[in-house]
Formats: C-alpha cells, sequence, structure tokens
C-alpha cells in the first residue's frame, strides 16, 4: 500500500541513467559534429575535468582504505591458523581461476582468429596513427622492474614511499605483515592501535560514501568522452577482436563463476548477481578494480552478508591479485596482435604467455588500463614489436570497463566461495541484520 512517500531512486540506477546520457549525448555528437571546436573544448575544459576529480577522490582514499581493510581483516583473524586457512584458500582459488580465464581466452582465439586476415596496411597505418600513445605505455612499462627484482620489489623498503608511488603490492604487503603483528600481540596498547585502524576504515568508507555520490555525474563525462572521441568506428574496424575479448569475457562471467558460486559455494548465480548489481556498475563505469573497492565491500557485507573479516581480507587482496578478466584479455590481445603480423606462436610460446598472463593477472595494478605495461611487455618477449599495442588503444577504453566488472565480480565470487563454512564474529553477526546505510537511501 503506497503511503504517499515519494521513492528515492537508487544510486545504481542513477549511475545507469548517467551512463545512457553520456552514452547518447557522445554518439550524437560524434555523428553531427566530431570535428567541432567546442566538443574538444568541452572534453577539455568540462567533462574530463569532472571526472578526473571523481576518479582523484576515490583514488585518493584507496591507501588508506586498502591498508587498514586489510590490517582489520588479518588481526580479526582470530588466530594465526585461521590467516593460513583462509590465506591458502584465497591463493589457490585466485591460481585456479586465473588458470582457467587464460586457458580459455587461448582457446577461444585459437579458434576465431580475429586477427587472422587483416589488410598489412591497415595495421601499419594503425600503428602509425596511435604509436604516440603506445610508446608512453611502452615506455612505462621498461621503468617497472622484472624478474626477481619484480618479486623483491613486493617488500617495500620502504612504505611511505611505496604509498606515495601507488605501488599497491607494497602496500598490501605491509598491511598484511602489520596485521599478522596485530594478531599476535595482545596488549591494551595494541588493542587500541587495532580500535584506531579500525576507526581509518570507518571514516574512509563514510568519506567514500560521500564521494560515491557524484559517481551518476562522472559516469556521464566518462562515456560522452568514449563516444564522442571514437564512437563505433573502432568498433568496427576491430570487431573481431572485440568481440572476442566480449566472448571470452562472457563465458566466464556466466559458465565459470556461476558453477564456482554453486558447487564451491552452494549459493544462488541469479542471487548473487542480484545483490552484487550495484558493485558491478561501479567496477563497468570506473574500469577500475580500486576505485570500486568500497562498493564491493559494503556489497559483500549488507547484501551477501559474508562474515566482514574474511570479506574485507579476499576483497583487498582480489583487487590487486585476482584479476581474471585482465589474464583474459591480456591472452587474447597477445595472440590477436600475433595473427594480425601473420606470426604464428608455438604451443610452448603460448605456454609463456599462459603463465606471464596468470602472474601479470595476480600483479596488475587495479587502475584503468593498468594491465597495457603487461601486454606490451609479453609482446616483447615474444618477438612481436611492443608498438603493436597501439593497435588495441582506440577499444581499450571500452573493454578496460568490461574487463574490470569481470574482475570486480570474481573477487566477490572468490569472497562468496572462501566465506563457505566460515563464522560470524558475535560482535558482527549481532550487526549484520542492520546494514549500514548506503549513499542510495
Amino acid at each position: 500500500m503506497d503511503d504517499g512517500t515519494p521513492r528515492r531512486v537508487s544510486l545504481q540506477v542513477k549511475m545507469l541513467i548517467g551512463f545512457l546520457i553520456g552514452l547518447t549525448a557522445g554518439l550524437i555528437v560524434h555523428w553531427t559534429q566530431a570535428d567541432a571546436p567546442w566538443i574538444d573544448w568541452l572534453r577539455t575544459y568540462v567533462t574530463g575535468p569532472v571526472g578526473q576529480v571523481f576518479l582523484r577522490l576515490l583514488f585518493m582514499l584507496v591507501i588508506p582504505l586498502l591498508f587498514s581493510a586489510l590490517v582489520i581483516g588479518v588481526a580479526e583473524m582470530g588466530d594465526v591458523r585461521a590467516l593460513k586457512r583462509i590465506g591458502l584458500k584465497t591463493l589457490f582459488f585466485t591460481i585456479g581461476l586465473s588458470a582457467v580465464a587464460v586457458i580459455l581466452a587461448l582457446a577461444i582465439t585459437n579458434l576465431i582468429r580475429p586477427g587472422t586476415g587483416v589488410d598489412p596496411a591497415l595495421a601499419q597505418q594503425m600503428l602509425a596513427d596511435s604509436r604516440g600513445n603506445a610508446g608512453a605505455i611502452i615506455s612505462g612499462a621498461a621503468e617497472r622492474p622484472q624478474g626477481i627484482a619484480a618479486f623483491l620489489n613486493i617488500i617495500p623498503s620502504n612504505v611511505v614511499t611505496a604509498a606515495a608511488d601507488n605501488d599497491i603490492l607494497a602496500v598490501m604487503f605491509f598491511a598484511l605483515f602489520f596485521g599478522i603483528g596485530l594478531l599476535l600481540v595482545n596488549t591494551p596498547a595494541a588493542n587500541k592501535l587495532q580500535d584506531v585502524v579500525q576507526g581509518v576504515f570507518d571514516v574512509t568508507m563514510k568519506l567514500i560514501g560521500i564521494v560515491i555520490r557524484l559517481a551518476p555525474l562522472a559516469i556521464a563525462c566518462f562515456m560522452f568522452n568514449l563516444a564522442a572521441v571514437f564512437g563505433w568506428e573502432l568498433l568496427v574496424r576491430l570487431g573481431a577482436y572485440v568481440l572476442t575479448v566480449l566472448l571470452a569475457l562472457g563465458i566466464h562471467m556466466f559458465i565459470v563463476y556461476p558453477l564456482a558460486l554453486k558447487f564451491l559455494a552452494g549459493m544462488s548465480p541469479m542471487r548473487f548477481f542480484r545483490d552484487v548489481q550495484e558493485a558491478m556498475v561501479m567496477a563497468f563505469s570506473t574500469a577500475s578494480s580500486n576505485a570500486t573497492l568500497p562498493t564491493a565491500i559494503r556489497v559483500a557485507e549488507n547484501n551477501l552478508k559474508l562474515p566482514r573479516r574474511v570479506s574485507r581480507f579476499v576483497l583487498t587482496i582480489g583487487a590487486t591479485a585476482n584479476q581474471n578478466g585482465t589474464a583474459i584479455f591480456e591472452g587474447v590481445t597477445v595472440l590477436f596482435l600475433a595473427q594480425i603480423f601473420s606470426m604464428e606462436l608455438t604451443i610452448w610460446q603460448q605456454l609463456s604467455v599462459l603463465l606471464i598472463c596468470i602472474l601479470g593477472g595476480i600483479g596488475t595494478a587495479g587502475v584503468p588500463a593498468g594491465s597495457l605495461p603487461v601486454v606490451a611487455l609479453i609482446l616483447g618477449l615474444i618477438g612481436i614489436p611492443p608498438e603493436a599495442i597501439g593497435l588495441v588503444l582506440g577499444v581499450d577504453r571500452l573493454l578496460d570497463m568490461c574487463r574490470t566488472t569481470l574482475n570486480v565480480t570474481g573477487d566477490l565470487t572468490a569472497a562468496v566461495v572462501i566465506s563457505r563454512g566460515e563464522e560470524h564474529e558475535p560482535e558482527e553477526a549481532a550487526t549484520t541484520d542492520r546494514p549500514e546505510p548506503t549513499p542510495s537511501s
């Protein structure tokens, strides 16, 4: 019965409205006034800055959120045995799903062969057009440590410097180590310190909740910029490649994840996708696992009713380490570019690609376009000009949005699977039925 109180539009509906408005306006502008000077002015001084302000506000809060959530998640394990159990479950599930993702990507790309038959002159022209942007990505990849140096770089010599450099893996390692310390030390001072870290998490989540209110406007700006510049022309020129990536992502999303949920977690896939839709929309819009992390944590605790200590641990780790969509994108892209340049990869080369993509999916930064340096690295290793990554830059924004959606959904899937059999803490169970107000309320 209607009580006369006007219904408020939920945040996810507002984000979808912003997405459709931005996409429609951008396509209209692209089709009617693509070369108009005012379009560049609008993107440079209005829509571009609005989107960047939103992302910068989120990224400003990501480091304290990652640190506090992981520290509290580890400290609330109760004992080292619980940490070991949940940590091993997270590790095995992450590696297993990443391996399935890359095998799926390589199999589909070898079957469809989207790069076969591409006009070499067209490929060279596209390469020349985007060589400048590709060069920036390649130089960024060259500056990153490789091999054993990359492994050692995970352990920060100065955590403040690591945070300043946005070295997420190093910050997470320190947070994990710090959380283990709090778990092992049971003194009044240590307990007060844990309360302080919990306070940092609470304040950060509150601030992020305020920032999230800007999401519909920011999403409209993101989509306008994308559609106004590229339209659908590049999707047509690279249609086979895009469809191959989307097919692999779709199979993993709607077949692999539901099977894992059904048989490993005992949860209805329909209920899962209904409960996580807000996080999926946020991931698609921002193309950043890190920016979506606050929403994913809230969804896991309030909608999925997962144990807080498990969900925070798994989701903060997963934002960097469990990126199935990134692994799929890297595998398809490398094989696609090899086919464009008529280079047939041997089974051993493809196995090398498989291994690197698994590791790349685990270690890629959870920010927009974070996987492109890994693709450039793989291309150089197998003898393809790294500048060839420029061929896919035109459609990468859309694919980045899609693979980020898969990454975040995979993190939540992992949290559900790993939470099975884990109990809520007494004080946590008492508050689970009273979820905190969300920004959409």
